[in-house]
């Protein structure tokens, strides 16, 4: 294995007894495992198993980085945290942190999420010295925490859910989740910047064709 590099991790879940499909990733170099977002409450085991399943020891996770504070991305990061007994650092947007805190309730569900520390807040822009480098980037709309990561060695961005994906092809956020959409749109064309070789889609998986294309048609007409 590379000595640093990214990976989408598949999280296969239930709901209700349904499955619940989601892709985080994990980033790493020499002395850093980092795992985005968590999937919902109750996924440690899943979250172990999958790391095992790409070749990687859970027990090495350093560091965990939240997209935003929706509950399908936060929702196993309290009992992380516990587990590691004071061992994981947690990276946010910092307008996240009253909210990951249990201060202020999440936008959506209007529930008071269990108190976690972030230990990092970080801005837009901001480059995170790990994996070769990770790049920050403020992308609000679907939530006002929300972030996207661009991890520059390999050309890789990282969406949360500010886009989602169908086969393989980059799509717009997922409209019933997105309460401010005109500012959600606007948080696409920061993409167009980038020289993305392959995105990591949560909601949809990988997507590596016609990338710029796509951010193209999202960002000029929301489709």
């Amino acid at each position: 294995m590379e000595q640093r590099g990214i990976k989408a991790l598949k999280l296969a879940m239930k709901v209700n007894g349904n499955d619940f499909v989601v892709h985080a990733a994990l980033l790493w170099d020499e002395r850093e495992l980092i795992l985005v977002d968590t999937g919902i409450t109750g996924q440690t085991e899943v979250i172990r198993e999958a790391m095992a399943a790409e070749g990687f020891d859970f027990d090495k996770l350093t560091k965990i980085i939240i997209t935003h504070q929706d509950r399908d991305h936060i929702g196993s990061l309290p009992e992380l945290v516990a587990l590691f007994e004071g061992r994981l650092e947690v990276i946010a947007h910092e307008a996240a942190v009253p909210y990951l805190g249990g201060e202020l309730p999440l936008i959506k569900s209007q529930a008071f999420a269990p108190q976690v520390k972030v230990d990092t807040a970080v801005s837009d822009g901001v480059q995170l010295p790990y994996a070769g480098g990770i790049r920050v980037i403020y992308t609000p709309g679907h939530s006002p925490d929300h972030i996207a990561l661009y991890h520059v060695p390999s050309k890789t961005l990282v969406t949360g859910d500010s886009l989602t994906a169908n086969d393989g092809v980059l799509q717009p956020p997922a409209a019933n989740f997105t309460p401010d959409w005109e500012t959600a749109i606007r948080s696409v064309t920061k993409f167009q910047s980038l020289d993305i070789a392959a995105a990591i889609v949560y909601h949809g998986g990988v997507c590596t064709d016609q990338l710029q294309d796509r951010l193209a048609d999202i960002a000029g007409s929301g489709a």
